[in-house]
């Protein structure tokens, strides 16, 4: 019986032995098996990361890819615009134009947005005069943006060449509440003055906006301003506007003025004087650097401006401006007088003549003082000069007569030397004469 018991002893040992060494092995096996299903899972994750990352750069890469389509149809565009304009040149013959038979006294560009019915109006007016100096008065309409309207109506002339500014650039104010239009305007002007004064090569443009109506003498006016513009570069620019052109202001449509002022709405630029302009030119409100931009460096530059208007200005501005239309612009005289500009002699507008042709003037005028300064000039005979001691003196003298009021940068509307000149009462000229106006034009 203890023989037997000892067999089981022994066997039940050499049975536990392959048991030990099968269990030992399945745990060696199950941690073989747990250090791949971990690395198969860091696997997975770097996988995963991969994966993203590589969703992340083809996002980005999406994102380049639809930024370069839109340049390209940008690029697209304007090389359809650039094609479509060679061949309107080619099949209107500007580039005869300025050949050799026959330069042209200036270009004149219509700048236009999105009012296609006051386009029309405008060049309607244009062409009414400048079809028989067509050649030397090339027309141009510029229009800013993509308004079909505006397009179509330039297309449909064939006597103008039609010129497209499509400005993609976001607009950034320098200041909290200011328009957007001022800034594209402004872009609008100098990329359109740039186009006719260096790709055209033109050297002088005549700029007019898009709700104006020219006068019968327009071009002949230009014409000899043109030659004065070259021979005295005191001149800035030529404009055919008055800002005191009311009726009841004017009366002789043969005389000009020199004006610290720039009086703008219809005005002509040398090529000499974009070329100091357009290095500088703001990002917005082109007029200041017109009028004030190249004083500091250029002092005793003037403008030359007419005292019938040789433009009109019919645009009403929406009804926050309906007043003031009412008031300064609907009243202008638009000339009506065929005006033989070569026949006049206006060598007394150069710099070196026109003081003392000013002076001589004011010293005629009666003087006046005091109160009732309306009622005082009108029982006057002959011209006037009245005094006023600054900006806040001059507005209430010029409520008094109904000419502007306003002054920019310290200088009355249409002033030269601070006096503004207009008529009253058909030919009497009144002087509005500033505090150092008089020792200014050598007057004791």
């Amino acid at each position: 019986m203890r023989k037997c018991y000892c067999d089981y002893r022994y066997l039940l040992l050499i049975a536990a032995v392959p048991f030990i060494y099968i269990q030992m092995r399945l745990f060696a096996t199950q941690s073989q098996y747990a250090d791949r299903l971990a690395d198969a899972i860091e696997a997975e994750n770097q996988c995963t990361r991969q994966t993203r990352f590589l969703i992340d750069q083809i996002s980005m890469q999406q994102g380049r890819i639809l930024s370069l389509e839109e340049e390209r149809k940008r690029q697209d565009e304007e090389c359809r615009q650039l094609r479509a304009l060679v061949q309107d040149l080619e099949r209107k013959g500007v580039k005869k134009l300025v050949g050799d038979v026959q330069v042209p006294v200036a270009a004149v560009v219509v700048m236009a947005c999105n009012r296609a019915d006051y386009l029309d109006r405008t060049v309607k007016s244009i062409l009414k005069y400048q079809s028989p100096v067509a050649s030397r008065y090339p027309l141009f309409v510029s229009q800013d943006g993509s308004d079909p309207h505006v397009k179509s109506k330039a297309l449909s002339y064939d006597q103008l060449t039609y010129m497209q500014h499509l400005d993609y650039e976001p607009v950034h104010t320098e200041r909290p509440g200011e328009l957007i239009a001022y800034y594209k305007i402004a872009r609008h002007y100098k990329w359109a003055l740039d186009q006719l004064f260096y790709k055209h090569k033109f050297s002088r443009v005549i700029i007019l906006e898009d709700d104006m109506e020219i006068a019968p003498d327009f071009f002949d006016y230009f014409e000899a301003g043109a030659a004065l513009l070259d021979r005295d570069k005191s001149i800035l620019a030529i404009s055919s506007w008055n800002d005191n052109g009311q009726k009841q202001f004017v009366h002789d449509p043969y005389v000009l003025y020199r004006s610290d002022f720039f009086p703008g709405l219809g005005w002509m630029l040398s090529r000499s004087t974009w070329d100091e302009l357009s290095p500088k030119w703001p990002k917005a409100y082109p007029s200041r650097i017109i009028f004030v931009g190249l004083k500091e460096n250029h002092r005793g530059r003037q403008f030359i401006r007419p005292e019938v208007c040789r433009t009109y200005n019919f645009g009403e501005h929406g009804s926050s401006m309906g007043q003031f239309f009412k008031q300064y612009l609907e009243p202008i005289k638009l000339n009506d007088v065929q005006v033989d500009w070569k026949a006049m002699d206006l060598s007394y507008l150069e710099e070196d003549k026109y003081v003392e042709h000013f002076a001589n003037l004011l010293k005629k005028a009666t003087p006046v003082h005091g109160a009732d300064a309306i009622l005082k000039t009108y029982n006057i005979d002959g011209d006037v000069r009245i005094l006023y001691r600054d900006q806040s003196d001059f507005e209430y003298i010029a409520s008094q007569f109904g000419i502007f009021e306003e002054w920019k940068d310290g200088v009355p509307r249409t002033a030269y030397k601070g006096v503004v000149v207009f008529r009253y009462q058909t030919q009497r000229r009144v002087f509005l004469v500033g505090p150092d106006s008089l020792q200014q034009l050598g007057i004791r």
